[in-house]
């Protein structure tokens, strides 16, 4: 015993569920929370301080795993971003710790005020109180106080492909992804043998060999074949074989861009399959594709040997499965995938460097001020030397400025949507004009961007100081620009400039696809995320929403080291807020293991419905009062809502509901709510992300609909997807389901969805007097809002059940699992032949039972029309949030002609007159087919009827 020591120097460790030994650092835990795997602790010595430790094991913990794994990855960009975020975090806690008792409030706790008019002027009268009185709680006691107020991808991509080796097939292209092609000017570096602009030599690689190669029906190759690619710049088809390991590229090192990615692809070419037309052509087999970047993260050139373990999903169509959009990190499941062995030779004998931008634009600069011809000639003239040392060095092309007749024609491309191409004269315009874009059209700066030639090195050099003095552009046209087609760092950098004027509320509008973008970043230290990172340390209500939709999706293996990173850095930089979130991750796993207790006793007992809906509800409330439950369910900060605090649970009042996943319905007493009950749903089985998408942008609508003076009542529920499948929804109070509502004052199913009387009658037994009028005109603009809304989002699957009214009217919708016009079909004929969902008893309520009472109905219409209308004049944000997500994995939204239904439903690209008469066709067009919504009604009713 003596040999043992002080009992601080010592902790236990187990062997976890992951089968990966974690020390348990944090003695407060529980064994059932820990879940070892065997019933072994063992006792072990402690190699650093222990409050370091218990950090550590708490972010372990936080992040879903030990920080050790992230200790033992052997990458130095890894070691360096965790260095310098470390750094960071210590320095900020220390400020915090010198922060005063109001100053940590604000930062913790942000305000939560609607939008409204200026404190100084409401409803034209002066309203200058200076004190609020607060009531505190503190456990058992209240406390009142006074408080003062206050690529489009260039398509210049050079290609080699063709291999004829081991019977398959690598077909590898190198792109120009858009504008990273940074070649803008050359000058004498101190060090200019180590600079990238001194090698002249062809771009190549050597493929070693392949391993691990996983194609089914390799023993029938009979030959291989490449793929041609056509060059933006030529329409020529041509095949190359490829006889030797070497690949050289038709490009030049000295002007590889600094965000060049290598985009590589193995498929096997099968036998030739006949074709309609009777000619054969070669069937391919693909297998595995995989990026990676030619400077790493220091700007230095890649050389020697690498391993590139691949990835097998690949895109729909086989034209786009180089995937050059996918993430330029290797598979981390090494031991099944496919293993590509390539090598990148040593052009020098020492490094070859890319340049500090600051220099690349020197010269850069003085052509922006020397605009003519003639000027040019004469800095030209007088700068020989550039040239000698460099002769690859072009004059520039004209700058010019357009007149009237340039200008309307400017006019009509700026204001097209983020999805129409450019054709090469268009282009050129913008280019020759862009003096005209700047001071006349500035949120035209993308489109400039895309209108680049970036091989041309006249044209680049102005790019960096052009883009120096343009004006800032308003952060919601700012996150266009870090979608995929502007990969260039510095163009980064400056849209996160621009986001820097956001408000924290409008941050956390926008905060979903500002983490979605993160997986454009090819590397781990970038200015969005030290952006994100400030933010959300500055403000906890950020830092809560960063933390869960990071944490949601560490189980993708392509974010899962990315992200992890980045949680860690938040965790050190905001270590008050870690126990908080502590809680709220124990709540959630206690939550799955009620869930999944659930769905093993419904499955034993299947055979008796009544049995086993008893014995199962028995279990859950039996597990629901043991005290390890209990205690971690209760007195938690929402996930949903970090401003709100779950008190203890309702047991009695707790369910599961009678769906697939069986998702619990917990009900929590609110002390802070005079005795109201708060309903959260825990769903673990289904993605919720989609369902999250599209509670955002009904929110933004909102915001944009209260911007123009318009209020449509808007219910935009939470949703949070909190990990792999498993979220929680926020459960809207004193609301039932349309369905519910027909089922109860109808005697037969059947005959429930043609009663036109029974949603006024429902609001009429809740309502009374002026209230009811207040209800009605709750419902006519919630109505309007949600037909408007679920027509531009395309939002399909709409039966009586999806649909809600809370007793106060408003009308909303719920269960987005279908939208951008992926409407349900069976044997074959769409469930759903309306625009939007306009049934003749919505009717009924909006003209409040009288049948003549077209006033009413007049007034809803116009609600739809002025609502369509301003969402219109915001259809190119729309477009861009949605491309934000293409590569979030969610199931209806996976390529650009998803969100063509977007463009197609805002009708962008017609006049307001045009769009509107479109608008008033589907609305006509809702209402004549809505006896086809009320047939699938009674269809739903008949079959949950049944099911009940």
């Amino acid at each position: 015993f003596p040999a043992l020591g002080e009992m601080e120097s010592h902790m236990f460790e187990c062997v976890n569920q992951a089968a990966v030994h974690e020390e348990l650092e944090d003695e407060t835990r529980r064994l059932c929370d820990v879940r070892p795997f065997l019933p072994v602790l063992k006792l072990i010595t402690r190699n650093c301080g222990r409050a370091e430790r218990l950090l550590d094991s708490k972010i372990g913990v936080l992040i879903g795993k030990g920080l050790h794994e992230l200790d033992a990855i052997n990458d130095q960009e890894v070691k360096d971003f965790r260095g310098k975020t470390l750094r960071q975090s210590e320095e900020k806690m220390q400020k915090v710790q010198m922060m005063s008792c109001t100053e940590w409030l604000q930062a913790s706790f942000s305000q939560q005020l609607e939008p409204g008019p200026g404190p100084d002027q409401i409803n034209g009268v002066s309203d200058r109180s200076t004190d609020l009185k607060v009531t505190i709680h503190f456990d058992q006691s209240q406390v009142s106080i006074p408080l003062s107020m206050r690529g489009n991808l260039n398509k210049n991509f050079y290609t080699c492909e063709g291999l004829i080796k081991e019977s398959v097939m690598f077909c590898i292209i190198f792109f120009f992804l858009s504008f990273n092609v940074i070649l803008c000017c050359h000058f004498l570096l101190q060090h200019i043998q180590t600079c990238v602009w001194d090698v002249s030599s062809p771009f190549k690689i050597v493929l070693v060999n392949a391993s691990k190669v996983n194609a089914e029906e390799t023993a029938k190759v009979k030959y291989l074949l490449c793929k041609p690619a056509v060059s933006s710049e030529s329409s020529g088809r041509s095949e190359h074989t490829w006889r030797d390991s070497t690949l050289e590229f038709e490009i030049s090192v000295c002007d590889l861009p600094r965000m060049t990615r290598l985009c590589i692809a193995i498929y096997a070419v099968m036998d030739k399959v006949k074709k309609q037309n009777g000619k054969k052509s070669p069937r391919l087999y693909p297998i595995a594709w995989v990026n990676t970047m030619v400077f790493d993260y220091k700007g230095q050139l890649k050389t020697g040997d690498i391993i590139l373990h691949c990835w097998s999903s690949f895109p729909d169509e086989l034209e786009e499965m180089l995937n050059p959009i996918g993430t330029v990190q290797t598979n981390p499941y090494t031991e099944n995938a496919t293993a590509l062995h390539i090598s990148f030779p040593e052009y020098l004998p020492h490094a070859i460097v890319f340049p500090p931008f600051d220099k690349v634009t020197s010269i850069g600069h003085v052509f922006f001020f020397f605009r003519s011809t003639q000027n040019i000639s004469k800095l030209l003239s007088s700068s020989q030397y550039w040239m000698t040392q460099y002769p690859c060095y072009k004059r520039p092309r004209h700058i010019g400025r357009g007149g009237k007749k340039f200008h309307i024609e400017l006019k009509e491309i700026m204001e097209r949507d983020p999805l129409s191409q450019l054709c090469e004269n268009e282009k050129d315009l913008i280019w020759t004009l862009r003096y005209d874009c700047r001071e006349n059209f500035p949120q035209s700066l993308p489109k400039l961007l895309l209108s680049v030639k970036w091989s041309k090195h006249e044209d680049m050099a102005q790019v960096r100081p052009f883009s120096s003095i343009w004006p800032k552009l308003s952060p919601r046209d700012a996150l266009e620009l870090l979608d995929f087609n502007y990969p260039d760092q510095y163009v980064r950098e400056y849209a996160v400039g621009c986001l820097r004027d956001m408000s924290d509320e409008e941050l956390s509008q926008y905060l979903l696809q500002l983490v979605q973008v993160l997986r454009y970043e090819p590397y781990y230290d970038c200015a969005l995320t030290h952006f994100l990172l400030e933010r959300a340390q500055r403000n906890r209500k950020i830092g809560h929403f960063l933390f869960w939709h990071l944490r949601s999706e560490l189980h993708m293996p392509a974010v899962s080291v990315q992200f992890s990173l980045i949680l860690e850095a938040y965790c050190r930089g905001s270590i008050p807020h870690i126990e908080v979130l502590k809680k709220q991750v124990e709540a959630l796993s206690k939550l799955k293991s009620v869930n999944e207790l659930i769905k093993f006793g419904t499955m034993k007992n299947a055979r008796s419905k009544a049995k086993e809906a008893m014995l199962t509800k028995e279990a859950m409330m039996t597990c629901l009062r043991q005290s390890g439950y209990y205690e971690t369910l209760s007195d938690i900060h929402s996930p949903l809502n970090p401003n709100i605090l779950l008190a203890e649970v309702n047991v009695e009042r707790c369910r599961y509901m009678d769906s697939k996943m069986k998702p619990l319905w917990i009900v929590y007493n609110n002390k802070l709510l005079d005795g109201d009950t708060l309903g959260i749903i825990f769903k673990y089985g289904d993605d919720l992300r989609q369902d999250m998408l599209t509670l955002q942008i009904l929110r933004l609508m909102d915001l944009l609909w209260k911007e123009a003076n318009l209020d449509l009542r808007i219910v935009p529920y939470g949703c949070l997807a909190t990990g792999d499948r498993a979220g929680l929804i926020e459960v809207v109070s004193s609301a039932d389901t349309i369905a519910n509502i027909q089922l109860t004052s109808s005697n037969v199913a059947a005959a429930a969805a043609f009663n036109k009387d029974a949603l006024l009658n429902w609001l009429k037994e809740r309502n009374s007097g002026d209230a009811l009028d207040h209800a009605i005109e709750e419902f006519t603009l919630s109505c309007a809002g949600y037909c408007v809304a679920t027509y531009v989002l395309g939002i399909g699957d709409r039966h009586s059940d999806n649909i809600m009214v809370r007793s106060t009217g408003q009308l909303f919708h719920i269960d987005f699992g279908h939208i951008l016009g992926n409407f349900k079909s069976k044997f074959g004929i769409k469930r759903e032949r309306v625009p939007f969902i306009l049934t003749h008893d919505f009717i009924h309520v909006i003209q409040q039972g009288k049948t003549g009472y077209t006033e009413k109905f007049a007034s809803f219409r116009q609600y739809c029309e002025e609502a369509y209308l301003i969402l219109r004049r915001n259809g190119n944000l729309f477009i861009t949030l949605f491309a934000l997500m293409l590569t979030a994995g969610l199931p209806e939204l996976t390529s650009v002609k998803d969100i063509q239904y977007l463009k197609d439903s805002l009708a962008l690209g017609k006049t307001d007159d045009e769009a509107l008469k479109q608008f008033r066709q589907k609305f006509d067009e809702a209402l004549r087919e809505s006896w086809t919504t009320k047939v699938n009604w009674m269809a739903h009713n008949v079959a949950k009827d049944n099911r009940s």
